[in-house]
């Protein structure tokens, strides 16, 4: 009967036995006259157990398996989901790597076979050490309303942008964030000729080492939250890096409604 992953036994001196428990709370274990090297020894995988039985003991053990402080490690956050990944390797090869850690799969799709994806236990994750030209991201974007994860990365000078993961019907898309960044700013033409290439060659900063590491952990946080059912903040929160300093500001971002029809004439015509 092993702890369970993250509980940890403390012997306090003078104090009997206590409980840390994975998210670091103390707890005192009650254990009247039982002793509580026998309990111990009894909770610790690999330990022997005690010469002779004692239903005190049990009692314990039973209380302990019941608040879920015993037991086999669950499978990783990640397990029997597919992460298809495309994109700049700077962002790719530290992203592939922080998704098998967690369990995942991953394989290295082109932009056609990220676009055709259409499974609820896969994600695609779309990473570009630049910015995003526009239509780039139009196909993937409709990766939501098949039920396929859809989560991407890029970068603006010393900015790196982590998009909120879109992981259902309605969800913000990367057209959404374009359009709610324009709406943001009185410098909305200047941003939209950046995005469309008409700017000087960038010369960085670029993505570091630190930097990648970061946004692939980003990316992967996002990730297991989808596999365990991401909340609405999760799915409406617009993440900028700064590459200098590493510093991470949260934004909150909506989706965008659909524009509404124009109103009819009586006799037929567009008013």
């Amino acid at each position: 009967m092993p702890l369970a992953p993250g509980v940890v036994l403390v012997t306090v001196p003078g104090e009997g036995l206590a409980v840390r428990t994975p998210d670091g709370t103390f707890l005192r274990v009650a254990t009247a006259d039982a002793d509580p090297r026998a309990l111990t020894a009894l909770l610790t995988d690999g330990q022997p157990a005690p010469a002779v039985a004692d239903p005190r003991l049990d009692r314990i053990a039973a209380a302990f398996a019941d608040a879920g402080y015993t037991g086999e490690a669950p499978p990783p956050p990640l397990a029997g989901r597919t992460v298809a990944v495309l994109g700049d390797p700077v962002l790719t090869v530290p992203l592939t790597r922080c998704v098998r850690d967690a369990g995942g799969v991953t394989r290295t799709v082109t932009p056609d076979e990220a676009a055709a994806a259409d499974s609820d236990r896969t994600a695609v994750v779309w990473c570009l050490d630049r910015p995003v030209p526009p239509g780039l991201w139009d196909a993937a974007d409709r990766l939501p309303a098949r039920g396929t994860a859809w989560l991407r990365t890029h970068r603006e000078g010393a900015h790196a942008w982590i998009e909120p993961p879109a992981t259902a019907p309605g969800d913000v898309t990367a057209a959404h964030v374009r359009l709610r960044r324009l709406a943001a700013t009185a410098a909305h033409r200047e941003l939209a000729a950046l995005w469309a290439g008409h700017a000087t060659p960038d010369s960085g900063p670029r993505h570091t080492e630190a930097s990648a590491a970061l946004t692939a952990a980003l990316l992967t946080a996002d990730l297991i939250a989808w596999a365990t059912g991401a909340p609405l903040p999760v799915r409406r929160r617009l993440r900028r890096l700064d590459l200098r300093d590493l510093a991470v500001t949260s934004h909150p971002v909506l989706p965008v409604p659909d524009v509404a029809p124009l109103p009819l004439r009586a006799e037929g015509g567009p008013a």
